[in-house]
């Protein structure tokens, strides 16, 4: 690859969204965004100016709130940015998989236990549908969901695993590395690498992943902005 030229995880919510997950976009102009009961991910373009930001504000709708994935630049002048977290982006570089004997594939039956397990440990957005995003395994002790992964993010070529979590009263059996090796092996088989975000202060996660055959692939930023609650000509929106 040529020095510059952009790479698929340098944008990949756009990369998936026009993709191979083409069939969830939401389009205006060219930013594109899932269902906001799937993921909570909007795409804009590498370069985006004041007609993308207006196609921001009317999609979104006014006063929403606007998950910017993978966004490093700046908001309009009267857009509030409402989150912002330092994160990593690491990539499959020697991943040992291995289907796992006692996860068990989940799907939207088990969207309420899932919601659960995440409210009980926040390993970030996780709604109604984003278990169609991709293969989501779960394992269940005395019958009840204690640990999950699975796949979210689909550039081509590439599938991001997400959602890792583990029942804290289970935490220390290695049930999250089983499940990374579990679902990077259904990544694997089909011709796809594996990778994955997380926050950057999330110093044990990233410890774990790399010991697991991640390595650092680049430095990003989760950004949230508010879209104003009035806007005249929103193409007339000055970027700073």
């Amino acid at each position: 690859m040529n020095a510059g030229t952009p790479h698929v995880l340098d944008n990949p919510a756009l990369a998936a969204l026009t993709g191979p997950h083409a069939h969830f976009a939401e389009r205006r102009g060219r930013v594109l965004r899932y269902p906001v009961d799937v993921s909570p991910w909007l795409a804009l373009p590498d370069d985006p100016g004041a007609d993308d930001w207006a196609d921001v504000a009317v999609l979104a709708g006014p006063g929403a709130e606007v998950p910017l994935a993978g966004f490093a630049g700046r908001v309009p002048e009267g857009w509030e940015i409402t989150f912002e977290l330092e994160g990593v982006q690491l990539v499959d570089d020697g991943l040992v998989v291995a289907p796992d004997p006692e996860s068990v594939r989940l799907g939207p039956a088990d969207v309420p236990e899932m919601l659960d397990l995440i409210e009980r440990t926040q390993p970030g957005p996780f709604l109604p549908r984003t278990v169609e995003l991709g293969t989501y395994l779960g394992i269940r002790r005395d019958g009840a969901l204690v640990a999950m992964a699975g796949e979210r993010l689909h550039p081509p070529g590439w599938t991001e695993i997400s959602a890792v979590c583990t029942d804290p009263a289970v935490r220390g059996q290695g049930l999250a590395t089983r499940l990374i090796r579990a679902v990077g092996h259904g990544i694997r088989e089909r011709g796809e690498t594996p990778f994955l975000h997380t926050a950057a202060r999330n110093i044990h996660a990233i410890r774990l992943y790399e010991s697991l055959g991640f390595r650092l692939r680049r430095k990003t930023v989760f950004l949230a902005a508010r879209v104003p609650e009035r806007l005249g000509d929103e193409r007339e929106l000055a970027v700073p």
